[in-house]
């Protein structure tokens, strides 16, 4: 197969799809690999590190999407992207079309095939393609919330773990899955007092279990939010429902009730986001203020740290490039069952029914294209 690996072009994108380690595996197993000049440059890799594990260097990104048969890709394609996809085309990236209508309809006009990373599903409900970068996100919040709750940055002026003498921050979590657990292990590391919220008991009783002393667990409900918002100094939505959008948690007038300079950190913004205010921001422009609350809600968080994000992304895609590589995408979807979920748009049609439902779509079943 040909694979194709262009350059990242969303604001302060600096993850790659494969590494040159990753284009080695494709290239000895007889798969030619063209990476865009400097794709990997952000997360450490040059192209002579591209050219030595097999690959080719092409110069522009129409010249690596002209050629490919398959587009592995980190997030979603934006617009300048939208005409340069072809008809039958494979697209192996990160979409989240349930938060952004238009990408839907432009990547259904293209008649592609679109493979989410964020809906590989494993039998037991894990979303494999997603965890890393989660984990990532999940400890980010935290650093990233600890950094905007300093003064200069409009924050509350609160050092997140106390000092002796001096009560730490509060830190509530929404969610209690892998970002709300990787959220909870940096915020207890750094001495902060947490509460995790969540709906599934048994988790609660795991995380209990699990979680230094200076972590809490609550079952979550509107009643709860409401209070806790009042007196919590670093809040982080991590709630996610996959494929689809993510419930609002966080109302517009719980804002009034929250303390001046209280720091909310959004990780599920870029599947719609579980605060009602929140909005996509970027790193170059990360936060923004309503009712005297920060807001930081960059959508493709992992991408201030690439050389970390990319590792623990591509470790977890390139079995299913490879997979996909070998066997093209309609028969490691007969085959896979986690490879089958991952597919949302398929030549014009819709077969993700969240994404459908979001849209008021017309859907498709899967299997239509697969029997």
């Amino acid at each position: 197969m040909i694979i194709g690996v262009p350059k990242e072009i969303k604001n302060n994108e600096n993850r790659v799809a494969l590494t040159p380690a990753g284009t080695q595996e494709l290239a000895k197993r007889g798969h030619t690999v063209y990476v865009q000049a400097h794709a990997g440059e952000g997360s450490g890799f040059p192209d002579t590190e591209y050219v030595q594990a097999g690959g080719k260097i092409l110069g522009e990104a129409a010249d690596v999407f002209g050629i490919a048969e398959m587009i592995l890709k980190v997030k979603e394609p934006v617009e300048p992207e939208y005409t340069l996809i072809k008809k039958d085309q494979l697209v192996f990236t990160y979409f989240h079309f349930a938060s952004y209508e238009p990408l839907a309809h432009a990547m259904i006009k293209t008649g592609s095939v679109c493979l989410a990373y964020e809906t590989v599903e494993r039998a037991d409900g894990s979303l494999p393609l997603l965890i890393p970068m989660s984990e990532v996100a999940g400890r980010m919040a935290i650093q990233e919330g600890a950094k905007y709750l300093e003064k200069p940055l409009k924050g509350r002026g609160i050092l997140l773990g106390g000092v002796p003498g001096v009560m730490p921050a509060k830190v509530l979590i929404l969610g209690g899955g892998v970002v709300g657990t990787h959220a909870a292990k940096i915020a207890a590391g750094m001495g902060a007092d947490v509460i995790i919220t969540d709906l599934n008991i048994n988790r609660l009783r795991y995380l209990d279990d699990v979680m230094p002393k200076n972590v809490h667990t609550m079952v979550s409900n509107e009643y709860v939010l409401r209070e806790l918002v009042k007196t919590h100094d670093l809040i982080v939505g991590a709630v996610l429902i996959p494929g689809a959008k993510a419930p609002k948690l966080i109302t517009r007038d719980m804002l009034k009730t929250m303390r001046p300079g209280t720091v909310l950190v959004d990780v599920a913004v870029d599947q719609g986001g579980c605060i009602e205010t929140c909005k996509p921001t970027t790193h170059e422009n990360p936060t923004y203020i309503i009712d005297d609350v920060v807001h930081y809600c960059v959508a493709n968080m992992p991408g201030a740290v690439p050389y970390t994000s990319t590792l623990a992304l591509t470790n977890a895609t390139l079995p299913y490039a490879i997979k996909l590589a070998g066997s093209g995408w309609k028969k490691s979807s007969q085959e896979n069952l986690e490879i089958c979920k991952g597919l949302n748009v398929i030549q014009g049609k819709v077969v993700y029914k969240a994404v459908a439902d979001a849209f008021n779509l017309p859907y498709t079943d899967v299997k239509e294209f697969l029997n």
